[in-house]
């Protein structure tokens, strides 16, 4: 039998490994490439424009759906993507379409599968993990743009490197695949959701995020010089001016997606855009100062990532995020200003402290920004579809639109190098992706408060309410008996004692001094207080005596559990009571044919403050030393078990 503790690693490791294959599948040019807009007539393409668009958005469709099923996710990108570093290894004959597929469906499969895995932590109450997880996909392709190097500083000494990348990644996915073969249910939220409820809505928001280059490349050139009214020769004289505009649209219609998926989608869309916008830049200009000497910079982005790893597995990941992203955005506008606006100058003087110094700050703020989002989003069941494909539209757009900011670099810079010279601009970004995360912790700790002031009223009302039906009943038993003896014309020394017992009770209830209950010296005999109409009961042949306050309460609860089924198991339902007498104690098991709940019903019912339950049958039962089990499953009815001590 695996025990929590035994998936919470597993999950964790296969975590790791799903990083490394990102690391691996991830595009080449993801931070720090002028990203100009998509033509469906690319010759890279070769002819498949069409299919070619349109499989990410399919691939991203059915990984958000199969979320369940993250770690054969996970492993599938790891086999897809095999072929390329093959390719890469031996350059020998591959058919160009499996190239293709290679290049475009394995990094949205191992997205989805990743941060399905942080999901399932977050959910299982290890946030701490959660976070960490969902960091390392944000600071795994930080760290393999280090090792990679500058596109044009890249040789093909690190390619062994990502065959060893790939081959562990796909080793740590082992423990998790054999531990969750039937798939991850925790991974899904809100628990219980069926499919085509709202994980179906962010799926589709998800796969309409990668869809923006859609219509974005259909638009093209005059159409868009007809849509703002200027000519089209000036656009073409100016194509970055022209990916700006494209990109402006672009993000608007992904911030639209992201306030689909709710507001807090949109804050953690638009906070961790902002900061891998704003991280693209000074990585460039830090990975181009190593240069063909890439060991400190590879060393550097470790170091960056563990660090941010470090801080999103503590509760104060959100602080941490927000000095991290700060520490980010002061780093490079000293980098900017201390060149005198050409932060080149660093490449050319091989400043590798100022380059190690940032590129550390740069992979630690990117992972732990992005791992501090992900305990926010979890409980609504979308940080796959955030930081996966809504933030990765959001930076494609973004990175398009800070093109507009781009000059000419005197002094004959490569145009490879002009998103470097942008530093200044992804200092502003990061302060911004900083003051998103701030304000996203402030209104989590304010959501937190207010649901626990709220729980809290709660559980006032119903502990009140409990406490007036505790009172309720012996006064209602106690009256019921006196009128049932007047009634019948029965009088004398009986009903002149009772009628006096209930006067005395009243009055001590009325000063304070106690309830009317039954006292302990009384049993009570629970073959005669469970035979209820309506009910099957199956009991020992002779009395069963518990105490009296014992006996009460157990009986009580027993009322409460058969009050459950009268208001949700359905018409025509079957009740039966087994009453077992086992010397230490007494064992009542109350059994239906109803509809039944999902599992996780009760743990969600009572974090909404709904208490009936745990304050109506567990905490009479727990009061009394006991124990209560509840067992349960859709269209298998329900089976609640109470175990009372005689002591």
């Amino acid at each position: 039998m695996i025990t929590t503790m035994d998936v919470r690693w597993r999950i964790a490791l296969a975590g790791l490994g799903g990083a490394l294959v990102i690391a691996v599948a991830a595009p080449r040019h993801m931070f720090g490439s002028m990203l100009m807009p998509v033509s469906m007539s690319r010759p890279e393409f070769h002819g498949l424009g069409w299919a070619m668009a349109a499989t990410p958005v399919l691939v991203t469709l059915a990984g958000l759906l199969l979320a369940r099923w993250w770690p054969y996710l996970l492993m599938a990108a790891g086999l897809l993507v095999t072929p390329l570093v093959a390719y890469d290894l031996v350059p020998v004959l591959v058919p160009t379409k499996l190239l293709l597929v290679a290049n475009l469906v394995p990094y949205p499969l191992a997205l989805a599968g990743l941060l399905g895995g942080a999901q399932s932590l977050v959910l299982r109450r290890h946030p701490g993990l959660g976070s960490v997880v969902a960091g390392l996909s944000v600071g795994s392709v930080l760290f393999v743009s280090a090792l990679r190097g500058a596109e044009w500083s890249r040789t093909a000494d690190a390619l062994p490197w990502f065959a060893v990348l790939l081959v562990l990644g796909l080793i740590a996915l082992v423990p998790a695949l054999l531990g969750l073969r039937r798939g991850d249910p925790e991974a899904v939220a809100p628990a219980g959701t069926p499919w085509w409820g709202r994980r179906l809505v962010l799926a589709v928001i998800g796969a309409g995020a990668v869809s923006v280059d859609i219509p974005l490349a259909l638009l093209g050139t005059d159409r868009l010089a007809g849509l703002l009214d200027v000519s089209g020769s000036s656009l073409q004289r100016n194509p970055a001016a022209t990916a700006a505009v494209i990109g402006a649209i672009g993000l608007v219609l992904t911030a639209v997606l992201a306030a689909a998926a709710g507001l807090w989608a949109l804050a953690g869309t638009l906070t961790a855009g902002a900061l891998l916008v704003g991280l693209s830049a000074p990585m460039l200009l830090a990975v181009s100062v190593f240069g063909y000497d890439r060991r400190l910079g590879v060393i550097g982005a470790l170091a960056g990532v563990v660090i941010g790893a470090g801080v999103a597995v503590t509760r104060w990941r959100v602080a941490g995020g927000v000095v991290l992203s700060t520490g980010a955005a002061v780093a490079a506008y000293l980098a900017h200003s201390a060149t005198g606006g050409e932060p080149q100058k660093l490449i050319e003087q091989r400043s590798y402290v100022a380059a190690l110094v940032l590129i550390v700050f740069l992979a630690a703020a990117g992972t732990a920004v992005s791992g501090a989002i992900a305990p926010v989003l979890a409980p609504r069941g979308s940080v796959p579809v955030v930081l996966g494909p809504l933030v990765v539209a959001l930076m494609t757009n973004g990175l398009r639109t800070v093109q507009v900011t781009y000059q000419d670099v005197p002094g004959g810079y490569s145009g490879l190098l002009l998103p470097a010279r942008n530093v200044s601009t992804s200092a502003l970004l990061l302060l911004g992706a900083a003051a998103g995360l701030a304000g996203i912790g402030v209104a989590q700790y304010l959501t937190e408060r207010w649901a626990e002031r709220k729980r809290a009223e709660q559980i006032r009302k119903e502990a009140a309410e409990a406490e007036r039906e505790r009172l309720a009943r012996p006064i209602h038993d106690g009256v019921l008996q006196v009128l049932a003896m007047v009634k019948r014309g029965e009088a004398g020394s009986e009903l002149a004692a009772l009628a006096g017992e209930q006067e005395a009770a009243l009055r001590n209830l009325l000063r304070g001094g106690g309830s009317l209950a039954r006292t302990a010296k009384e049993d009570l005999d629970l073959n005669a207080a469970l035979a209820l109409p309506g009910v099957q009961l199956s009991a020992p042949a002779t009395a069963v005596m518990l105490p009296g306050r014992a006996g009460d309460e157990l009986v009580a609860a027993v009322q409460a559990a058969l009050d459950n089924v009268r208001r949700h198991a359905g018409e025509g339902v079957r009740v039966w009571i087994l009453l077992e007498d086992e010397g230490d104690g007494v064992r009542v098991t109350v059994r239906d044919d109803g509809a039944g709940f999902a599992p996780g019903r009760l743990a969600e019912a009572e974090s909404d403050g709904r208490l009936g339950v745990a304050q109506s049958m567990r905490g009479r039962i727990t009061d009394l030393g006991g124990t209560t089990t509840i067992h349960s499953a859709p269209g298998q009815g329900t089976e609640v078990e109470f175990w009372v001590p005689r002591s």
